[in-house]
């Protein structure tokens, strides 16, 4: 009896240590799972912003439909917003940085540009620059490369690589041979975004552009003119593309498969708002999340309200402003 006692002691300490054991090596197994998984998603997060249609203007005044005469403090507001957030990778400016297209107001908004602490880029938008004008576009980025340490590009249409996994592709789809709100992208143009689209086609590619792939509403008179053909090229590759937009001042967010087009809205109209955009690379999928950041300038938006007819078409939907969007691989 005292032998078969024995025995079963024996047993219940053997069963004892494999369970001290076979927790020791969870945990261990636990911490470096998480520990892998930290790491691989630190290396595949990016998170950028989206501010579009600033429409600055040293001394303004507000028209029926933009709060000019408020847009240096609207563009502050944001900055200050944009300065207070974490881990922000860069900020991507899609067009209408100025609403007059002279270099004396280019000269007055980059001192405000360089109160943001993330590197900033720029796409070229249909009021920065004007037919015949002085500011054309040689001028327009030789005065951000001075400006901007992190712009270093001589051509208005350039790609990046902010992250391993990524390819940032930045387009100039205005025309600045004749005076149109219209887009278009030349033959040239579009050679160029295939090379791009055929380097990046094993990573996760973000376009920038001011005229929009895919109208938020229909409206003629600043359609891209060869959109079928740009979205027939874009829509040829398989792996995860983000298209981000301005020039409409309105939000909408549509997915065709692995292309996600976004619209965001103006700061200088309402709702006077901006996006935080974090995209996350997985295996099989890749995320976006689309946050929506309004300005704090309360008083400023309420009057911006009152300019526009259906502020909803503004706004979008609550997932088009605050949403998560699946690409799977």
């Amino acid at each position: 009896m005292a032998h078969h006692h024995k025995q079963n002691y024996h047993t219940k300490s053997g069963s004892f240590l494999s369970k001290v054991t076979n927790t020791f090596a969870t945990i261990v197994m636990t911490v470096a799972l998480m520990w892998g998984l930290q790491a691989c998603s630190n290396v595949s997060a990016l998170r950028f912003v989206q501010l579009s249609d600033i429409h600055f203007l040293e001394n303004g005044s507000n028209t029926t439909f933009k709060m000019i005469g408020e847009s240096p403090r609207l563009l502050d507001d944001a900055i200050e917003q944009i300065n207070e957030q974490k881990d922000i990778d860069f900020v991507m400016v899609t067009g209408d940085l100025i609403d007059k297209p002279l270099e004396k107001e280019l000269k007055a908004v980059l001192p405000h540009m360089q109160n943001l602490n993330y590197p900033w880029y720029f796409a070229f938008g249909n009021h920065d620059r004007c037919v015949g004008g002085y500011l054309d576009t040689n001028l327009y980025l030789k005065m951000l490369r001075e400006a901007n340490p992190d712009f270093t590009y001589d051509n208005p249409y350039y790609s990046f690589v902010p992250k391993k996994g990524y390819r940032v592709i930045v387009l100039d789809d205005i025309i600045t041979k004749e005076i149109t709100s219209q887009g278009y992208i030349d033959e040239k143009q579009l050679k160029w975004l295939k090379r791009e689209l055929d380097r990046a086609k094993n990573d996760t590619a973000l376009i920038f552009m001011h005229v929009p792939l895919i109208e938020p509403f229909a409206s003629p008179n600043h359609r891209l003119r060869n959109a079928s053909q740009v979205m027939g090229l874009i829509e040829s590759y398989k792996n995860p593309i983000g298209v981000f937009q301005g020039h409409y001042h309105a939000t909408r967010v549509v997915q065709h498969e692995n292309v996600l087009y976004v619209n965001t809205p103006a700061l200088v109209s309402y709702p006077d708002a901006f996006r935080i955009i974090s995209v996350q690379n997985y295996k099989d999928k890749t995320v976006f999340e689309l946050k929506w950041f309004e300005t704090r300038e309360k008083t400023i938006q309420k009057m911006a309200k009152l300019l526009v007819i259906a502020s909803s078409i503004y706004t979008g939907e609550e997932n088009e402003r605050n949403g998560v969007y699946e690409i799977k691989k």
